[in-house]
């Protein structure tokens, strides 16, 4: 996988970058500058150790991650937005979770890898990128060879991402927002969408499409998640044109149709139901009409 084509030295330089970071933070585009390397907690809550909530075999990922073992998730606490809608705010905003020394996270990437999952699905990952990357150099050294999953909201800066160049082997990012300004309303940040589409064209550039192996399972490349919202709020067909426009209409997107109410959204009149049959059809509708046909 990519991270076995680097040597320990190389590792060691990306971990090196990555805790520069945490200084003044600036690991997300939030850029905070918390000095999380003293342990002051950034806006996303996080401070100098990971802090994850559960891990182990998902079945309820896309089938191109699950195969016939599942998705070996390792889910992070906390966040580096704040959507009113999240459905796992008990990790993302309860601070649901324990801290992890880079041991402890190397062994539990073994212990997953070691149960048969495909590869290490890294959700929620962006604020806890240089933890993950000094866990890496052990879970190496102990064996790790499953491709890595980095399963991030979108909202990653181009910095960061570039040092991951060469480490992550899938990019399964969500491109939450077609517009900055239901971004800002619904997420908290100012330029979701602006540094979000950013953020794909670099993942694409890194791994590209998405490639299967001959059992169907995902091996590199990218993957593309949209949350279709009620009254197209989630400006479905910006997305989905700035995916067959701007990144490639053979990228494998899933367009799910599983939103409900959570967390906050009920403070929001807009939010407050589910989104109908006709919405979905409409979405997968313009989805073809704009050439992709790699649909989840």
């Amino acid at each position: 996988m990519g991270y076995e084509k680097l040597s320990s030295a190389d590792l060691r330089e990306k971990v090196d970058q990555a805790l520069s970071l945490l200084e003044s933070c600036r690991v997300c585009p939030r850029r905070c500058g918390a000095n999380r390397l003293e342990n002051k907690p950034g806006i996303c809550r996080g401070g100098r150790k990971a802090r994850i909530s559960s891990y182990g075999p998902h079945f309820g990922e896309e089938s191109v991650l699950v195969g016939r073992h599942g998705s070996g998730t390792v889910f992070f606490a906390d966040c580096n937005l704040a959507c009113v809608f999240c459905q796992n705010y008990d990790i993302s905003h309860g601070g649901e979770g324990r801290e992890v020394t880079p041991e402890e996270l190397a062994r539990v990437m073994l212990e997953v890898q070691n149960s048969g999952c495909h590869n290490i699905n890294l959700v929620s990952p962006t604020h806890y990128v240089p933890q993950i990357l000094e866990a890496l150099i052990k879970a190496a050294e102990g064996g790790l060879k499953a491709p890595l999953v980095y399963n991030t909201g979108g909202y990653d800066p181009v910095e960061l991402l570039r040092i991951l160049d060469g480490v992550v082997d899938i990019y399964m990012p969500d491109i939450k927002f077609g517009d900055d300004a239901a971004g800002e309303k619904y997420l908290g940040v100012k330029d979701y969408f602006t540094v979000a589409g950013q953020a794909v064209k670099e993942m694409h550039r890194q791994a590209g499409d998405l490639e299967v192996d001959a059992r169907g399972v995902a091996r590199r490349g990218l993957l593309v998640r949209h949350l279709v919202l009620p009254g197209n709020l989630a400006r479905t067909d910006a997305v989905l044109r700035f995916v067959a426009e701007e990144i490639s209409k053979d990228t494998f997107i899933n367009i799910m149709d599983q939103y409900y109410p959570a967390h906050r959204a009920f403070r929001y009149e807009e939010l407050s139901r589910r989104i109908t049959p006709g919405e979905y059809r409409e979405a997968v509708t313009l989805a073809r009409s704009l050439g992709l046909k790699n649909l989840l």
